[in-house]
């Protein structure tokens, strides 16, 4: 169970309502793009990048940074980042790639990679340049449904229990040949559109929540679909824009369109790269359209900010410890993003923007996004949990059951914070002026 949390740190910046009394400030941003692909003897059939986009406003300074690989954390970077470039919070946002440079096997976030100095390095620089570019900026957001691009990968047998896509039974083809879309999905994108002044669009971040792994096993260098669709939005604004792909609560959805595994990298058998450049290609049009529409934002651009810290055991292991760091951000009092670590199942997503929804605000989910703290793993809901597979119940290092709930919550109520609905005192009473309103029942003979 989870037995500690607090709140840490709560920056309005210099925009917010109590600072806008003194005229305020100028919301800032920066942009800065970084090839991260390494030197090595690995096959490299596109390159891999960190893409920044830094936003000032008053003391408070954001960093986002995203990353084509599979996860990416790093404390070094958060510290060199604070002390060098005043950043009050660095967000690391990995696109969960599965063909990322593997040397000798190891992903990036496993201990004695080779590369992981190279790959910090890289992502400071993108984070200076972008501090170094800053100009007067204006943020404006939307949201777009589209034939889903991906389903469910957990899918429901006979005897009640899910298992993964790759599978087979009676009933079901391994890796879903005939591309049903078994649910749920979010069949949503969001953009953040970041203009000039002149009303140029500078930096877009694009928010889908899918597994980049349709080449997975392709034993080659690539930023998978993510990587594709990055590439085609910039060149869409003839390559003035940055680009930031971040995933959403995608951690066990699969893309329709994959490509057949190799066996090794002696296999004569090779990766067909279509089906990634196809979904790249699709998400990168529903983008750009849905970035083109949105309207220029208007008024004075605010930004407010709130970490926070949860505590969890482990599911099946309770001496398992997860420090888990969550970022709420609310631009302009209409655009409130919910930044978590790990890989988060999609109806936590689809739960929590539901509820911002009633709220009259854009929702975005930025999973896969570490800030400091524990990386959580795969974080289920709870009746995907019950169902079983991969990330669900698999392995003895899951995180509890409820964690994930738990988590969208506890930014449900930090945005409630952050907009000023949420008391920190007992509300007004039944008492006016010294009298007690007496409120009766209601008597249908005296009405």
């Amino acid at each position: 169970m989870r037995y500690f949390n607090i709140a840490l740190l709560l920056f309005v910046t210099g925009l917010s309502a109590s600072a806008q009394t003194r005229g305020g400030g100028q919301l800032l941003a920066g942009t800065a793009r970084v090839n991260i692909t390494p030197k090595s003897d690995e096959s490299v059939h596109d390159s891999v990048y960190a893409r920044s986009l830094v936003l000032q406003a008053g003391s408070l300074r954001l960093a986002f940074v995203s990353v084509d690989l599979a996860v990416f954390t790093s404390e070094r970077i958060e510290k060199v980042c604070k002390e060098r470039y005043g950043i009050t919070q660095l967000l690391l946002c990995s696109s969960h790639n599965h063909s990322e440079p593997q040397p000798g096997g190891k992903r990036s976030f496993q201990a004695g990679n080779p590369f992981t100095v190279f790959y910090e390095d890289q992502i400071i620089q993108a984070v200076a340049t972008a501090t170094q570019h800053l100009f007067p900026a204006r943020i404006t957001a939307g949201r777009h449904s589209f034939p889903q691009l991906g389903f469910n990968r957990l899918i429901v047998r006979e005897n009640g229990h899910a298992r993964e896509s790759w599978f087979s039974d009676d009933q079901y083809t391994c890796e879903n040949p005939e591309r049903i879309p078994f649910g749920p999905v979010d069949p949503e994108v969001g953009v953040l559109r970041i203009d000039d002044m002149q009303g140029q669009p500078r930096a877009i971040i694009m928010n889908y929540a899918c597994h980049a792994d349709i080449v997975c096993f392709n034993y080659a260098v690539s930023a998978d679909y993510p990587g594709v669709a990055c590439r085609k939005v910039e060149e869409a604004f003839d390559n003035k824009v940055n680009c930031l792909f971040i995933q959403g609560a995608g951690g066990n959805i699969e893309s329709l369109q994959i490509s057949s595994r190799r066996k090794g990298p002696d296999d004569p058998f090779q990766t067909d790269y279509a089906p990634m450049e196809r979904t790249g290609d699709i998400l990168a049009f529903q983008t750009v359209k849905l970035a083109k529409s949105l309207p220029a934002a208007q008024g004075e651009q605010q930004i407010q900010f709130m970490e926070d810290s949860l505590h969890f055991t482990g599911r099946f292991n309770r001496k398992l410890d997860f420090n888990v760091h969550l970022s709420t951000i609310l631009i302009n009092k209409s655009i409130a993003i919910a930044a978590c670590p790990g890989e988060l199942f999609v109806q936590l997503q689809l739960d929590w923007k539901k509820k911002m929804e009633l709220a009259e605000v854009q929702p975005f989910l930025f999973g896969y996004t570490w800030s400091k703290g524990s990386w959580p793993g795969y974080v289920a809901d709870v009746r995907s949990a019950a169902l079983g597979g991969y990330g669900a119940d698999q392995g003895g290092d899951l995180i509890e059951v409820g964690a994930g709930e738990e988590m969208v919550t506890r930014q449900l109520e930090n945005f409630y914070r952050l907009n000023g609905l949420m008391r920190d005192k007992p509300g007004p009473t039944g008492f006016k002026g010294g009298a007690q309103w007496i409120i009766k029942p209601f008597d249908p003979a005296h009405p």
